[in-house]
């Protein structure tokens, strides 16, 4: 499935597809891979898209399966239940009155540019026909077609709107909210912080050269920076004059770098220190930082947070009992043309029935 998903992947956020596979006796036009519902899935349709798939591990570089390998006999099914879940959105978005147009489809393609290839580096905005350029060249890249993407598109914006229309009216209280905070305190406490100074420091391997930086910087201490960035080889400080970034932390240094750092007074720069990175000298450039205890965040600042993760949690549950029912309801109307079915441990259709017994009678 990843890989029928994937003509689209990167340039449209697809349907996860809740494919409904299902075996009826149906009888099937002999141009058609299955029908469900008042709708065939035609021959055409099916080799149209695994034609993108073949391109797409062409661009990609990777090899097509073999005929009668597993993995084909999987794509191929995938395939088959893409197009009938693509088909069963659509049926239920016009049971509701939802239309996808192309203008729709257009509208969702420009925010898709302007998102992807819209900027150039340094921030300068990309002239029209340079966002032209570059997502044709994402497409040769990736094996896809102006169309195919369009498609997907507009498989996508089916299934939004259907969604949005089956989750609108869900709500979430502040009832819900204050509980769920109260339970998951931990999970927005600002954590406690150790001790902390702002220190810089100039490492060297040799302590004959430590000692010669020290004198030099008992008697000039403006040197520090410069003699840093000539001579410490610590690559994440030495250009910023020896600085180290996000200060000294107790508890996160070599022990002997930290016994020394939180002893100096503001502006003391400390005899050579050892450690296993070769020679320190340190120089304080703040006082200590005191540690403070973990803190709650209130309640207030964190409750829209709260409220849209429960409303996002609520829409999917409720839309995929939809989906479920949804599913069932279609399985009785799906047919395949011989060679197209999946294979039962595959079978949608045939796995909730399984568990829907299951469950009846255990």
């Amino acid at each position: 499935m990843r890989r029928i998903i994937g003509v689209f992947s990167g340039v449209v956020l697809l349907l996860a597809v809740a494919a409904c596979g299902g075996g009826g006796a149906r009888s099937v036009p002999s141009d058609a891979v299955a029908v469900v519902g008042d709708k065939t899935i035609t021959k055409a349709q099916w080799d149209a898209l695994i034609g993108q798939t073949k391109e797409n591990y062409n661009a990609t570089k990777h090899s097509f399966p073999k005929p009668g390998s597993a993995e084909l006999n999987n794509l191929r099914s995938n395939a088959t239940q893409f197009l009938i879940s693509a088909s069963e959105y659509e049926q239920e978005a016009a049971k509701m009155g939802i239309k996808v147009s192309d203008a729709d489809v257009q509208s969702r393609l420009d925010q898709i540019k302007k998102q992807f290839y819209a900027s150039q580096s340094g921030g300068k905005p990309a002239t029209k026909a340079q966002v032209e350029a570059r997502y044709q060249q994402a497409l040769k890249q990736q094996g896809f077609t102006d169309e195919e993407v369009r498609k997907g598109i507009k498989i996508t914006l089916y299934r939004e709107r259907v969604q949005k229309k089956v989750t609108e009216g869900i709500t979430v209280s502040d009832d819900e909210v204050k509980s769920y905070y109260d339970k998951h305190k931990q999970q927005y406490e600002t954590p406690a912080q150790p001790a902390s100074r702002d220190v810089r420091h100039i490492l060297v391997k040799k302590k004959s050269l430590a000692n010669k930086l020290y004198s030099r910087l008992t008697a000039n201490p403006k040197l520090f920076p410069k003699l840093a960035k000539q001579y410490s080889i610590d690559t994440s400080s030495a250009q910023a004059g020896g600085e180290l970034p996000g200060g000294a932390v107790k508890g996160r240094l070599v022990k002997s770098f930290e016994k020394v750092a939180f002893s100096l007074k503001v502006r003391q720069i400390s005899k050579p220190v050892h450690s296993q990175f070769g020679w320190h000298i340190i120089q304080a450039m703040g006082p200590v930082r005191a540690p403070t205890p973990a803190k709650p965040t209130p309640l207030s600042q964190v409750k829209e947070a709260i409220r849209q993760t429960l409303l996002q949690n609520k829409r999917n549950d409720a839309t995929q009992k939809w989906e479920k029912k949804m599913i069932k309801g279609y399985c009785k109307t799906i047919g395949y043309q011989s060679g197209y079915a999946p294979a039962p441990g595959q079978d949608p259709c045939k796995r909730q029935s399984t568990t829907t017994t299951a469950s009846t009678t255990g």
